[in-house]
């Protein structure tokens, strides 16, 4: 969300990329509508929670316009549970989870030492491990240049952190309208405020039930599974924090609220158009290493795959019936990412006569580098120059009022779950690091290697910059 995800790697060394585009035209969307009322967020690092399992299948798509939470630890609507008038009576919190992204262009190296220093974004097996933060520090400083140059042409830096926290104050007068009082904290994986900053502040506000909020639709490894092991090794290493209860929400783009808002942003854009029946509906959403779903079961193409079916049903619901495509984007390195690849698809479509193309990011509720640069400056270009005659872009979520009031229905909804986390932190590895540890070391350095020398070749490359 930037929500974004914007977080991914490069198979032995998993990378990740981000880019930007035109805050200019009709933005409105993605800016809070209502007026901003102070709260304070923060950001950190951790593990899983207890009992979380993931929905793996693209399975039940008959689920498309009902509202529930999609983690099971989050399953019993508030009203079987609990009254909002019981509910005030406990000091609720609600953490958001986002990426973060530089502020200024001195940010961008940090950042990205940030990024590349967690484990789940870089891989290495355990034997190795001692060589990420090195390996982080050299491939941060020498991609820094190029990434400002991607961050200097959307303004000078990431506009994530002001996003976020205009959702938050969005989403803390949403639950107050549903009489639910509620402090709303950010928490940023790679930059300020970080998850740190959010969990010691949620300490000393004596919050007695937490519900966190990933701001990613779909999840996937590295991005809601990286920052959730960040905040569990922050709670179970706090006796106090270790018996709070707390409810996450694993995943949420089933919601009837999200997919109604993403098909009224659509329906809102087709119009635009001379031949609204005429536009291909193109999804791009954020990619990651095939690896990650083959050998450690990351959910997120399952997942994404479902979301579009969704979004697609209940505009064929409304009328709509134009033709979609669903593509990856950001890929980096020679490593096999998710396809189709999205700079691909864009050629071929232009080149079999696609003159009408309107644009979704659907993994991202926030305007960041990806949309504003990736999206609306080198694929509008690419597809423009592949013969597609009409681009149209969705904007991002952001504080669409449809949206954040169904984040609220989700917080609501999540809070009789909570429960204290699990002390037990074990990762498990892939299996074919069970299987073959020699083996499976030597080709995730292999594969390390070609990723690094591939990042420092490429110059299309963009770090995951949200």
């Amino acid at each position: 969300m930037d929500a974004s995800m914007s977080s991914h790697a490069l198979s032995g060394l998993n990378f990740s990329k981000s880019n930007t585009a035109d805050f200019t035209r009709d933005r409105s969307l993605h800016a809070c509508e209502l007026p901003r009322q102070s709260s304070w967020r923060s950001g950190t690092t951790g593990r899983t929670f207890q009992n979380l399992k993931l929905d793996t299948s693209a399975h039940n798509r008959n689920l498309a316009g009902k509202t529930f939470c999609s983690a099971e630890a989050c399953i019993h609507p508030l009203s079987a549970i609990e009254s909002p008038s019981h509910i005030e009576e406990d000091k609720v919190g609600v953490l958001l989870l986002n990426l973060g992204g530089p502020d200024t262009l001195n940010d961008v190296q940090p950042f990205l030492y940030n990024l590349f220093a967690d484990p789940d974004i870089i891989r290495l097996p355990r034997l190795f491990r001692f060589l990420q933060r090195p390996l982080a520090r050299l491939i941060s400083t020498l991609r820094a240049p190029k990434s400002k140059e991607g961050y200097a042409s959307i303004g000078g830096g990431s506009p994530l952190r002001k996003i976020t926290d205009e959702q938050a104050d969005a989403l803390k007068m949403a639950l107050e309208a549903k009489k639910v009082a509620a402090n709303v904290y950010v928490a940023m994986r790679y930059w300020h405020p970080f998850t740190e900053e959010a969990v010691q502040q949620i300490k000393r506000d004596k919050i007695k039930k937490l519900v966190v909020l990933p701001l990613y639709p779909q999840y996937s490894i590295s991005t809601t599974g990286s920052s959730v092991r960040v905040l569990q090794d922050l709670f179970r290493e706090d006796k106090v924090l270790s018996r709070l209860p707390v409810a996450i929400i694993q995943s949420w783009y089933r919601r009837g609220g999200y997919v109604n808002s993403m098909a009224d942003l659509i329906e809102k854009e087709l119009q635009r158009f001379g031949s609204p029946d005429e536009v291909m509906i193109f999804f791009s959403a954020h990619g990651v290493p095939v690896s990650y779903v083959t050998d450690a079961g990351d959910p997120y193409k399952d997942q994404m795959e479902d979301c579009i079916y969704l979004i697609m049903q209940e505009l064929k619901a409304r009328g709509i019936n134009n033709d979609h495509k669903l593509a990856y984007q950001s890929r980096v390195g020679p490593v096999q990412w998710l396809k189709p690849y999205t700079d691909e698809v864009l050629v071929e479509l232009g080149k079999n006569g696609v003159k009408s193309l309107l644009a979704v990011p659907v993994s991202f509720v926030s305007e960041h580098i990806e949309t504003l640069e990736e999206i609306d400056m080198e694929y509008k270009e690419l597809a423009l120059e592949s013969g597609v005659e009409n681009w149209g872009r969705v904007p991002a979520l952001g504080c669409t009022s449809t949206f954040i009031t169904d984040l609220a229905d989700a917080v609501i909804e999540a809070l009789p779950s909570a429960a204290a986390m699990t002390t037990d932190t074990t990762v498990s590895e892939p299996s074919s690091f069970k299987q073959n540890p020699v083996g499976f070391a030597i080709k995730m350095l292999l594969g390390s290697f070609l990723a690094f020398i591939a990042l420092l070749v490429f110059p299309a490359f963009k770090n995951q910059n949200v």
